[in-house]
């Protein structure tokens, strides 16, 4: 069984840990169940957030009688002290506990410190000292305001995308918080559903004994793949070498990871999925790409008012709008240009 430690928490866990983002899409019965097995079958932290829905609702269920074997990570995305306190509240009744083994600033636009006049990072502090928050991390899609965060010293883990199509610069951060000695968390591990070969991902990972990438599952044969990696788990080869060098030819460069935070669009586009539709297409096959509300969605980018919003908010620089101007053309293509 691999294991990693979270920097200097302490924080010692399979080195497979389970996002619970997906869980939100299932009912509570079956995400009650697919979280004891995840435990049962040797995983120990599970990651959430307050902006998930139901997501705590659902771990509080799982594990209310045996809080002290696991650990578990949620994140606010409150702008104020006030808010702050809000989501704590609202994360401590859901999950069911009287503490948070990690708690993480969820992607804000700018890094939270002592005295920057939002308080955030005081009322964080002081739920630290009240027990409430054992230890403080923060999550991110930017580099600008990750490498921040590492520099600060302010800070115990970082939560960042980091996948086998990560760049040089993703390698350099990921670097960077083992020698200031932070935990490393990997989110996207699976680039939201681009990456399709879950032994090449966990293979890539692997190779970075101080990162814990958390896999996001809502499926039992999804579980199944990762559990099976605890008493064997992949080895990097050629084969699977080749398979990320492949992807990374393939899919490296201009490409919309899912993150949503160009979201909410003023036309109505769901633009996390419509801006990566004709790829995941191609990478996934399903019948559900295709459907009559698909069309209908991929069909919306038509009204694109080109305001410049979702671009603007992008966290990795992307221009959106091409995005779906391209993606909508692949898609009319794939349906050999059948108009709907």
């Amino acid at each position: 069984m691999a294991k990693v430690t979270l920097g200097m928490t302490g924080i010692t866990v399979e080195k497979n840990a389970f996002g619970a983002l997906p869980v939100q899409r299932v009912s509570a019965k079956e995400a009650v169940r697919l979280l004891r097995r995840a435990y049962e079958g040797g995983v120990n932290f599970f990651d959430t957030a307050r902006a998930y829905t139901d997501s705590e609702e659902k771990l509080g269920e799982a594990f209310e009688r045996m809080r002290d074997k696991i650990y578990i990570a949620t994140k606010t995305g409150a702008a104020t002290a006030e808010g702050f306190w809000k989501d704590l509240g609202a994360s401590l009744k859901n999950l069911r506990t009287d503490y948070v083994d990690l708690y993480q600033f969820h992607n804000p636009d700018f890094c939270p410190k002592p005295g920057d006049g939002s308080g955030l990072y005081e009322a964080m502090l002081e739920a630290k000292e009240k027990g409430m928050v054992r230890h403080i991390g923060i999550t991110n899609h930017r580099l600008r305001i990750a490498h921040e965060a590492v520099e600060s010293g302010f800070y115990e883990t970082l939560q960042f995308p980091f996948c086998y199509l990560a760049t040089e610069k993703d390698i350099e951060l990921a670097e960077k918080c083992k020698d200031a000695g932070m935990g490393f968390i990997a989110m996207k591990a699976l680039s939201g559903g681009l990456i399709t070969n879950s032994a090449a991902a966990y293979a890539f990972l692997a190779q970075y004994s101080h990162v814990l990438p958390i896999w996001g599952i809502q499926r039992e044969n999804e579980l199944d793949e990762f559990l099976s990696y605890i008493d064997n788990p992949p080895a990097m080869s050629q084969e699977l070498a080749a398979v990320i060098a492949k992807d990374r030819e393939e899919l490296l460069g201009e490409f919309c990871r899912g993150c949503g935070y160009c979201m909410p669009c003023p036309a109505g586009i769901e633009i996390n999925n419509c801006a990566r539709m004709s790829l995941m297409i191609r990478r996934s096959p399903s019948a559900g790409w295709l459907t009559k509300e698909a069309r209908e969605k991929m069909k919306k980018i038509e009204n694109c008012l080109h305001c410049g919003k979702c671009k603007s908010k992008c966290p990795y620089g992307l221009d959106t709008p091409a995005l779906l101007e391209k993606n909508y053309k692949d898609y009319c293509e794939i349906l050999d240009g059948k108009e709907f």
